[in-house]
């Protein structure tokens, strides 16, 4: 009979996904009870068994003993659930679980209603409902972005809304419940001088991976550009641990994208949590290839698209997305002109060893079980760096130009892991012969006294975000744009 334990943590929300660690720094404390800025609490199951999901409750709202719950309780992508505490035993279903889409919170109002935001096709999706029936009242009119935060009291008529986008630094809007039809207005918003953001267009494109999975992605860019494959682009993908990467406001890319005129584009690789729990599981522990190859389609879509064209690609991620970079320019160091690997986990048979590594294994696997070391050895960065021309016909093929970030305090994904994939690469590709035909520079940046990323000084991130902008810059031949 399995163990169970009750774990009290704050309900929170992902409110800056440039910053992915904020994301895996809440995963990591979530045993622990702290405040964030809201009485809601939220329950979870956690079991013993390794690879096993917890189940959430969320408390939404309660009359006396009779309380309503968010949960994932045989609900992948979560429902409203009620149930009386005089009868513990009898619950029932308030809103359903949708087919496709993800209920990612609730918020009761206005006494009996409650404002539900769901996860649809990677877009916020907000409605009105009655709490009591779960029955649709009205659709909340918002573009394509992420809600942040819903913010209200159940004895109060007005909802205060957080909103992000590509283009949006960020609204709060105000939405008055009290007239009937929903009021919608903004309440407050950052405006960034100079930026006009009908400049830019924003479109989704679904492509399809190597086993015929349908993935979606967000291309940004400049209006009305021509599609003949002479566009720099850069790529982005994270795809693990359930975490969604949804649309989000960044100065830096903003900056490539008007500037340089770079195509920044956002790949919903499998192993994240944008479609529920099964999206997830179908990119992690034996699946975790299908990342590699969801993101290797993306590329792939891109050029035969005619944004770009390979030696025109960047590629970037941070983190699980650090390894997700490490891997791909194992496997296709053809389709990259650069490569941006921040904090990866590179060391794949070993990284459990290693600070708080063996809460990875969720995810991962661990390469002490050997069902689990056989899905690792394949793909692990550090085990996998290959000389590209005595793998293909093409005598001059090679690893696009590489930069490798990590930090000499980060304590999550340790530096070792960088820096052995560093010292791996440059001695297979360059040092070990006497004539490489590597020519593409594979260096390393690393941060002074700093960590895995989140907290770090604004002159640091800047200083960073120009080093590696730089280097793209200046290998895929992008030209400053006035």
């Amino acid at each position: 009979m399995q163990k169970q334990e009750v774990r009290l943590i704050p309900h929170s929300n992902l409110t800056d996904q440039d910053e992915l660690k904020v994301a895996e720094e809440d995963l990591l404390k979530s045993c622990k009870l702290r405040r964030a800025g809201t009485t809601r609490l939220k329950v979870t199951m956690a079991r013993e068994k390794q690879h096993e999901r917890f189940t959430e409750y969320d408390a939404i709202a309660n009359d006396n003993t009779l309380f309503t719950f968010r949960t994932n309780k045989d609900a992948p992508k979560y429902k409203l659930v009620r149930v009386d505490l005089k009868e513990p035993t009898a619950w029932f279903d308030v809103l359903e679980e949708d087919e496709k889409d993800v209920l990612q919170s609730a918020v009761a109002v206005n006494v009996n209603q409650v404002v539900v935001s769901y996860l649809s096709d990677v877009k916020y999706v907000l409605q009105l409902r009655d709490l009591k029936t779960g029955s649709l009242l009205h659709r909340l009119p918002i573009d394509i972005g992420t809600v942040s935060e819903i913010r209200a009291r159940r004895e109060d008529s007005t909802v205060f809304i957080g909103f992000s986008s590509f283009l949006t630094p960020g609204i709060i809007y105000q939405c008055n419940l009290d007239t009937g039809v929903p009021d919608m207005k903004i309440f407050r918003e950052i405006v960034v001088p100079g930026f006009d953001r009908t400049a830019f267009d924003v479109n989704q494109v679904f492509f399809t991976s190597k086993d015929g999975t349908k993935i979606p992605m967000f291309i940004v860019a400049t209006k009305n550009i021509p599609l003949d494959g002479s566009h720099p682009c850069l790529l982005y993908a994270y795809g693990g641990f359930n975490i969604s990467i949804t649309p989000y406001f960044s100065v830096s890319r903003i900056v490539l994208t008007k500037h340089f005129g770079v195509i920044f584009c956002l790949a919903n690789i499998r192993g994240g949590g944008e479609y529920g729990e099964g999206w997830h599981k179908a990119g992690s522990l034996a699946n975790k290839q299908n990342c590699f190859d969801d993101f290797i389609s993306a590329a792939e879509y891109l050029v035969s698209s005619r944004y770009t064209q390979p030696k025109k690609l960047c590629i970037e991620g941070g983190s699980n997305g650090g390894l997700l970079i490490g891997a791909c320019i194992n496997q296709r160091p053809d389709l990259f002109g650069c490569a941006l690997a921040h904090v990866g986990v590179m060391d794949m048979l070993r990284f459990h060893k290693f600070t708080i590594g063996h809460r990875w294994t969720c995810d991962f696997g661990c390469s002490e079980e050997e069902e689990e070391f056989h899905w690792l050895i394949k793909y692990s960065p550090l085990h996998n760096v290959r000389r590209p021309w005595e793998q293909s016909s093409d005598q001059f093929s090679q690893y696009p130009a590489t930069m490798l970030l990590t930090a000499d305090h980060d304590d999550r994904v340790v530096p070792l892991h960088s820096l052995k994939l560093l010292a791996t690469m440059q001695y297979v590709l360059c040092t070990s012969l006497e004539k490489s035909p590597q020519k593409n520079p594979i260096v390393g940046r690393i941060e002074c006294k700093a960590g895995h990323g989140a907290g770090r000084p604004t002159q640091k991130m800047i200083d960073e975000a120009a080093d590696r902008f730089s280097f793209m810059a200046k290998v895929l031949g992008a030209s400053w744009i006035d």
